[in-house]
């Protein structure tokens, strides 16, 4: 009996499924080597589970030993059950996934000369003894784990149910197939599970690249969040406020430990930043800032920064107002003789708009852009409220007048 058209555009379509699969594995270069041998590995069994099928259907034409159709069922009902293991041991390795299949491959080992399980006339008519449905329940046992496994991984980590929305999907092809196979009687080359498990190694090799890719993306924001930290506490910053703060112990003792303590929380500042991923609300970056300027004024006398602070309700990526502010000193009014600096916030329509102004001797905006430049902690700001806000950061600089910086945040619809 030949295969008809469908049969064959079917398994066609099948096989290029998996071999595509096969390629964009190989080549992906977010997943780890462990889990892309699993994941290469549900390919192959996939593809032993397609050939398997086509071998069940075409056997009762071929053949009349018992024994044939007995082997070909075996491996049938063996693999679908690893397969599902394969796609546990990346979420979390574990042995017992192993040990369920294997139990489950020994038990239909017994068809080989008993009725317990399955076993096959002469002629090939399928018969199914008291343990028939030892794949079934394995593979419902294996299916329940890892929606479970998933979960508990995924809530750990603070996200919602919609990251494991597509393995419940996932859940729901592989049981709609099985279903399907058995209360309706379709003679088929390919059965609709081994269709429903291809396309599930497809959609699930897409949802753990959508992790993978996460996952690097939050190392990446980890990464950046430490050069950010390096690049505000400056070793001149740190010797030249120990310094400060030892002459102070010899003139004002009092104000000596009052900088000690805000030189502390300055510190204690920057590393709590490394824990804020998210956006914090600006009345603690300004608070922040405050530390920060309290200090530089100790040092520069000639510097008077002050506030008129309006609008508080937004949040601000940790470490972005004090940069600013930094940069206005360092290179702005840190050689007038009375250097101003001016931190206003307001809310002007559907943004939150912060602005540093400054009286200093102000900077080309375009060399300040460029990669080589000192001004790397205002790039920095400008990337993550770019990033984190939806929002903008615009610089207005003249040269011997003053710079002016305003961040326009958008008001978060709740």
């Amino acid at each position: 009996m030949q295969f008809a058209q469908p049969t064959i555009a079917l398994v066609f379509a099948l096989l290029l499924q998996l071999a595509g699969l096969t390629f964009v594995v190989a080549q992906d270069h977010y997943i780890r080597q462990q889990d892309r041998v699993y994941l290469l590995a549900t390919v192959g069994f996939a593809l032993l589970l397609v050939f398997q099928n086509l071998l069940d259907y075409r056997l009762p034409f071929i053949s009349g030993n018992p024994f044939w159709f007995t082997l070909v069922a075996w491996v049938g009902y063996v693999v679908r059950p690893i397969i599902l293991a394969c796609f546990l041991q990346i979420i979390q390795e574990d042995r017992w996934p192993w040990i369920l299949c294997f139990i489950n491959a020994g038990i239909y080992s017994l068809s080989f000369g008993s009725t317990l399980v399955v076993w096959y006339d002469p002629d090939g008519s399928f018969h199914r003894g008291p343990l028939g449905y030892c794949c079934h329940v394995v593979s419902f046992v294996l299916l329940v784990w890892l929606i479970l496994k998933i979960r508990e991984r995924y809530t750990h980590e603070g996200m919602g149910l919609h990251s494991i929305a597509l393995p419940l999907l996932i859940t729901g092809f592989i049981a709609v197939g099985t279903f399907m196979d058995s209360y309706f009687s379709f003679s088929v080359p390919v059965s609709m599970l081994t269709v429903a498990i291809v396309t599930s190694c497809v959609f699930y090799y897409i949802w753990l690249h959508e992790q993978f890719i996460r996952e690097h993306e939050e190392e990446l924001q980890a990464q950046q969040r430490i050069r950010i930290m390096m690049s505000q506490i400056q070793p001149h910053f740190l010797f030249n406020t120990l310094s400060t703060i030892q002459a102070l112990c010899l003139m004002d003792p009092a104000k000596a430990a009052d900088t000690v303590g805000k030189f502390g929380q300055y510190l204690r500042q920057n590393i709590d930043s490394l824990n804020q991923p998210d956006l914090i609300l600006f009345e603690k970056e300004l608070e922040y800032t405050k530390i920060y300027a309290d200090i530089e004024q100790i040092r520069f006398p000639n510097i008077n920064v002050e506030y008129d602070i309006q609008d508080t309700h937004f949040g601000i990526p940790a470490l972005s107002l004090q940069p600013l502010v930094e940069n206005a000193i360092r290179h702005g009014v840190r050689g007038r003789q009375e250097g101003r600096i001016l931190v206003t916030t307001r809310l002007e329509g559907d943004a939150h708009v912060l602005k540093i102004q400054d009286n200093g001797k102000g900077f080309d905006v375009a060399a300040a852009m460029a990669a080589d430049s000192s001004h790397i902690g205002m790039r920095n700001v400008m990337e993550r409220i770019e990033k984190m806000t939806g929002g903008s950061v615009t610089i207005d600089s003249r040269i011997g007048e003053g710079t002016d910086i305003t961040v326009r945040i958008p008001v978060r619809k709740e």
